[in-house]
């Protein structure tokens, strides 16, 4: 039966490995192969070995060869029945063909054997007076029996069965010195001499080239066993003293083929690297990496061999990484060399049989189920979870996540274990309630309160929610405040947590606590409380909330509290008379005028109903005085009389000039008075007088200019167009100086010429256009107009022309184009009108009369 082999020692003292080599994950698990095999180990030792699919098979020291199963125990086959099967010194090389029939042995007692296990129809025992190195049989699973096989000694001769059985050797190369390892593919034999290392294609019976091997310091390339392995059809792998060399065997492409008579194929190096230990045997592991078993180049301290390496190397083009290397606790491994061990492998089970001369260890792929657990072991949680993704197994995912949680917890890593939890429970609600109370009791729900499922899918009991919001509450005011944002209301219970922040108020927190109260009274429907606590705190979030929830008949009291946070967004909801009546609006507003003046002056922009127009004099008067004569020239919805009492108490001359001239009369001369003694501007009196052109204004006006001679040449630069200048020129005095006369008579007189100028060419271009026209109408009338022959006479229906007849009278056509006879039409030059149109007419007006009756 076959028992675990510990790999876990240090070569060469038995202490347990270092902690970094521990934490390295396993490629493989070991088994040390036992039954039937450890009793032959007992009284014999192991000097080469082979395996296949169905079998193992191995040489020993004595010369015996026995095949057991893959479990260790023999198998009966003509090997064990047959002594002529067996060598008299120790086994050299063992190989079987591909279908698992015939096994080839060769040892240094000269013999080489091929043998049928279980036929001897085509057995062969050669004889050799030399030391037989390697064998190797025909890889070809097509041929029937061993046509093949090739034997190693100073020459590489393969021997091919023909006619009667008999053999044909050909000798294919000269080695130097003795032949030390063959491994044949197809139409490929690689094998090493002292050397080096060449590869023969049979095919072409030529060599492919010589690559030479460096010779390792002291010591000879000979006393080395070249490790041959075929990874597929074309690529060589090759493991010598401590060099390994990834070769491809490719066809020349033209220009290498153009420069020679050279073979058709080239064995072409990609990766060639050195090792750290020497090479017992290799073998393919994935596309780019290697299982080697070495042998440690450095000795124990009582000069004894270490133990044994197998490692899982990545090769580039010149360098190569080790993945992992594990120390292999091999029976006696002190006294072996680096040639007493050896490596075979069964690629497609991923299975490595690493042998020593007393022992015989199977190295196989870790299982998913082992692999994740002594990733769990060794606390590499996240690899596990990777593990079970990609390849499965019986492990639950959400186990190893669970335990994953636990140990983040248990290291303080609080916001990793909350992100783990959102990545593996979905919407599990039962295992989120669960993890919630190991963090409540870390007290560090704030580090999952993130990740809490919070939709209808997922949704958790309102307890969970409020023990996150507690220890917010507790620790982190601010993130209690944000989270009561970000979270639906419908997650937790309000009223138990307005009242918790009763209970834990603390005044340093004021004002995140007020705004908290204000969400949750929003939340709860108490919107008279939210909107009070918005306002104490001086929050503009009130106004959101006012949209939000249409608060408007809510804010009737506010209004005043609302401007003074922020008029702008206020007014954007007082100045929409579908959301607050204006009316209710004033009415709060009256204790602050100036508010009240902001909002009425706001109001007229967009209401033009006028309501609160006599108002809004009183306030412009108070507060923007540059505001109310614009305001009373655009707006008919105010008081004269009022607006007039205000102006006249404040001695707003320009408003109460505009006012008097509206009521006109007594009014006007009254405020063209005010322009006159009161402001004292004669321009601006000027042109009242011109806006009213009122004869009692002018007169004022002129009475006044001839009592003040400044102004006189001022009035005659005014008045004209609108008053004969001789009224102001005859109120001169004589003598009496009047600055600037004579430059404002000259620019009248020069105004009367250009004004009679004017009409007379107007008069020119008038009369002008009125001979043209006539000039166009009688042509019209007088040009001829076309009349067909099927035109009738209107009056007798009689065709008014016909061919090649002449006209026995005149023709008569009006312009809307009916035509009669001459005498059909009655008082012709006393008739303006068609008599037809007429008619027509006449008829449509007594229809109309009849139908009005």
């Amino acid at each position: 039966m076959a028992e675990t082999a510990d790999t876990n020692g240090d070569a060469g003292t038995g202490s347990t490995s270092t902690e970094e080599e521990e934490d390295v994950e396993p490629k493989f698990k070991y088994t040390r192969m036992g039954n039937d095999l450890k009793k032959i180990l007992n009284t014999d030792l192991i000097t080469c070995s082979s395996v296949h699919p169905k079998f193992l098979i191995f040489g020993t020291k004595r010369g015996r060869v026995h095949l057991l199963d893959h479990q260790g125990n023999c198998v009966e086959t003509n090997l064990s029945n047959d002594d002529r099967h067996v060598h008299t010194v120790a086994v050299n090389h063992i190989d079987v063909d591909s279908k698992g029939e015939y096994v080839a042995t060769c040892s240094d007692d000269g013999k080489v054997n091929i043998t049928g296990l279980f036929s001897s129809e085509n057995n062969q025992n050669l004889c050799f007076s030399k030391l037989i190195k390697a064998v190797a049989l025909d890889p070809d699973t097509k041929s029937s029996g061993v046509r093949r096989f090739i034997v190693g000694d100073d020459r590489l001769t393969i021997y091919e069965r023909k006619f009667l059985k008999k053999l044909k050797s050909t000798e294919l190369c000269t080695a130097e010195g003795n032949v030390l390892s063959v491994c044949w593919n197809g139409n490929f034999v690689a094998w090493a001499s002292y050397l080096g290392v060449r590869v023969y294609d049979l095919n072409e019976r030529c060599s492919l080239g010589l690559m030479k091997w460096e010779v390792p310091p002291q010591e000879r390339l000979e006393n080395f066993r070249c490790n041959f392995r075929w990874s597929n059809d074309t690529t060589l792998l090759v493991g010598w003293v401590d060099t390994i060399r990834i070769c491809v065997i490719r066809k020349r492409n033209s220009i290498e083929a153009a420069s020679g008579n050279l073979p058709d194929y080239i064995v072409d190096p990609i990766s060639t690297f050195q090792t750290t230990f020497y090479i017992s045997g290799l073998a393919p592991f994935t596309r780019t990496q290697l299982v080697v078993l070495g042998y440690r180049k450095q000795r124990s301290a009582d000069n004894k061999a270490l133990r044994p390496v197998i490692s899982v190397m990545e090769y580039k083009m010149h360098s190569s990484e080790e993945i992992l290397t594990d120390s292999l606790s091999i029976r006696d491994f002190e006294k072996y060399t680096v040639n007493d061990y050896s490596l075979n492998c069964i690629v497609e089970e991923s299975r490595y049989f690493i042998v020593a001369p007393n022992d015989f260890v199977v190295a196989s792929l870790i299982g998913t189920d082992e692999r994740v657990q002594w990733l769990i072991a060794h606390c590499k949680y996240e690899e596990a979870m990777a593990v079970i993704s990609t390849h499965g197994g019986s492990i639950d995912l959400l186990t190893v996540a669970r335990l994953y949680i636990n140990h983040l917890l248990k290291n303080e890593l609080f916001d990793r274990a909350a992100k783990l939890c959102l990545q593996v429970f979905g919407n599990n609600k039962a295992l989120w309630q669960e993890e919630v109370l190991k963090f409540f009791e870390y007290k560090q729900l704030r580090s999952v309160s993130p990740y809490l499922p919070t939709s209808e899918d997922c949704k958790l009991d309102p307890h969970y929610y409020e023990l996150v919001l507690y220890e917010f509450l507790e620790h982190d005011v601010s993130g209690f405040l944000n989270l009561l944002k970000e979270w639906p209301p419908t997650l937790y219970n309000g009223r138990y947590v307005i009242n918790t922040i009763g209970d834990r108020f603390r005044k340093q927190n004021a004002n995140e606590l007020l705004e908290a109260l204000a969400l949750l009274y929003s939340y709860q429907g108490d919107f008279e409380s939210a909107l009070r606590m918005y306002l104490k705190l001086q929050n503009k979030d009130v106004f959101k909330l006012i949209h939000r929830y249409n608060l408007y008949e809510n804010i009737s009291k506010m209004i005043i509290p609302l401007i003074q946070l922020d008029r702008k967004c206020a007014f954007e909801i007082l100045l929409d008379r579908k959301k607050i009546n204006p009316e209710v609006v004033v009415h709060q507003l009256e204790p602050n005028q100036e508010y009240l003046y902001w909002y009425l002056d706001a109001l007229d922009k967009v209401d033009k109903r006028g309501t609160f127009h006599s108002k809004l004099v009183e306030l412009y008067v108070k507060f923007d005085r540059s505001k109310l004569l614009p305001f009373l020239r655009r707006s008919k919805h105010y008081a004269i009389q009022d607006a007039l009492a205000i102006c006249k108490s404040e001695n707003l001359y320009p408003e109460m000039v505009y006012l008097l001239g509206c009521m006109g009369g007594v009014e006007a001369v009254e405020a063209l008075n005010i322009i006159i003694y009161k402001i004292k501007d004669i321009e601006m009196a000027i042109e009242f007088c011109k806006e009213h052109d009122d004869e009692d204004l002018w007169n004022v006006l002129i009475d006044e200019s001839a009592e003040k001679p400044d102004i006189v040449t001022k009035v005659l630069d005014g008045i004209i167009d609108y008053v004969n200048p001789e009224l102001i020129v005859n109120k001169i005095k004589l003598g009496q100086k009047i600055p600037h006369l004579r430059e404002s008579v000259l620019k009248m007189l020069w105004h009367f010429n250009l004004q009679e100028e004017k009409l007379d060419i107007a008069h020119q271009i008038q009369q002008a256009d009125y001979f043209a026209e006539h000039s166009e109408l009688v042509a019209a009338q007088r040009r001829g107009r076309f009349v067909p022959y099927e035109q009738c006479c209107a009056k007798c229906n009689r065709v008014v022309l016909k061919k090649d007849v002449a006209v026995s009278s005149s023709l008569v056509e009006f312009n809307c184009g009916h035509i009669f006879h001459e005498p059909c039409v009655p008082n012709l030059y006393g008739n303006e009108h068609c008599n037809q149109c007429h008619s027509l007419q006449d008829d449509q007006e007594d229809s109309v009369s009849v139908s009005g009756t």
